[in-house]
């Protein structure tokens, strides 16, 4: 399922995307297909090409069988090794498409847990990663014995092919069972540590954010903490939580976790909800964008529909308008050294063709919305300020609660 990579070879892959006529636009499936060819760089391989079809109705085969003949033409004459396809492709259809173009074919979501399998450094981000590649290899079984079908059945492969497949079946629900079992000693034990800091009032944040929208360096500069921060897709899988001091007197935990994409299987997001409690359980979400990237809109709602899948619509949230030094227009006539001297937090919208700047327009949810670069550290005065603001406000109303009578 993943890629093959050592220093001395790369894996030539062509990147294949397609869209349904009607119900998503041109721009966004190539966005799409732009990321995905990040993604096969995060993971190790060479995009050499990429395809885009619009269809009028779906393919058995995800695109049209003139372009499957097309991208096998490709393949021999670029020396292609994989065929990456940017949407999840189910069983049936991938195995299809190995016997057609006559390579490995991989999908968007055996991609990400590609990159998640290399990123997963504790016990408990290895055990979600293979709980999520173990459910996603589940249904796919019967492929890796398609060489017994290519022999033709009969006498000596019938039974043992059969059998061999129900072993496979079998042995992976039981290693399924085992990694859940392991991944709930874990989630009591992080159960157990939330409900202590619950007991004590403690005020809980939480960053979120699309991936490599600068969330862990935001987090390492507000608590002086050196966890991995890289300028690269899913830098942060592990959810770190660490106390943060706003004043003498005040307090807080905040807690980084892992970033979201597009098109984020499901599979994973069931395997990390344990990880994700620490967001479930936040009292106010930090939501991190790259307010740098032109797509930072696109990217935001991204976050917020997965975030409401988690039951985090009504959550607190403040906007964290991040990697503002990368900005290059009116207000910003000098570079990245301007921000050095300068209170970003004043420039709290986002840019129009004419350089003017204006609030984002957000649901009810979200109570307010700051500038950053976490990069130069400013803005993050005004985000403590705020941090303290809120927690001193929380603080109050639980004291109000736990009054004794």
């Amino acid at each position: 399922m993943g890629l093959y990579n050592t220093a001395k070879f790369k894996e030539r892959a062509l990147l294949i995307a397609a869209h349904i006529k009607g119900k998503s636009s041109s721009k966004k499936a190539k966005e799409s297909l732009e990321e995905l060819s990040n993604l096969a760089e995060t993971a190790g391989a060479e995009p050499v090409k990429a395809f885009y079809q619009m269809l009028n109705k779906p393919q058995n085969t995800y695109i049209g069988s003139g372009k499957v003949i097309e991208i096998k033409n490709h393949i021999k004459e670029l020396g292609i090794d994989v065929c990456i396809f940017d949407d999840e492709l189910n069983p049936s259809t991938q195995k299809e498409l190995e016997n057609r173009l006559g390579i490995k074919v991989i999908d968007r979501t055996a991609l990400i847990l590609d990159i998640f399998s290399d990123r997963a450094r504790t016990h408990e981000g290895k055990l979600q990663v293979e709980l999520a590649q173990s459910e996603y290899l589940m249904p796919r079984l019967a492929g890796q014995w398609s060489h017994l079908e290519r022999l033709g059945g009969g006498i000596g492969t019938r039974g043992p092919g059969e059998t061999q497949i129900e072993t496979d079946r079998r042995l992976v629900r039981d290693k399924i069972k085992r990694v859940k079992s392991s991944m709930q000693k874990i989630e009591r034990n992080r159960s157990s540590q939330r409900n202590k800091r619950i007991s004590n009032n403690t005020i809980n944040f939480s960053l979120v954010g699309y991936t490599n929208s600068g969330k862990s360096l935001l987090f390492n500069n507000l608590v002086k903490s050196k966890i991995l921060s890289k300028n690269q897709l899913f830098s942060t899988l592990d959810t770190t939580t660490r106390k943060i001091f706003l004043d003498q007197s005040v307090s807080a935990t905040i807690s980084d976790t892992v970033g979201f994409i597009n098109k984020l299987p499901t599979i994973l997001v069931e395997s990390f909800k344990s990880t994700l409690e620490e967001a479930v359980n936040a009292d106010v979400l930090l939501h991190v964008i790259d307010y740098s990237n032109e797509d930072f809109e696109e990217k935001l709602l991204t976050v917020d529909t997965i975030l409401e899948d988690l039951g985090l619509a009504e959550v607190p949230k403040i906007l964290i308008k991040n990697k503002v030094d990368l900005l290059e227009n009116d207000t910003n006539p000098r570079g990245s050294e301007w921000y050095d001297n300068q209170d970003v937090s004043i420039y709290s919208g986002y840019r129009k063709p004419n350089g003017v700047i204006s609030k984002i327009d957000l649901n009810e949810s979200y109570i307010n919305q700051i500038t950053t670069s976490a990069k130069y550290g400013t803005g993050l005065i005004k985000l403590r300020e705020q941090l303290l603001d809120i927690s001193s406000m929380l603080l109050s109303k639980k004291q109000k609660i736990y009054l004794p009578n």
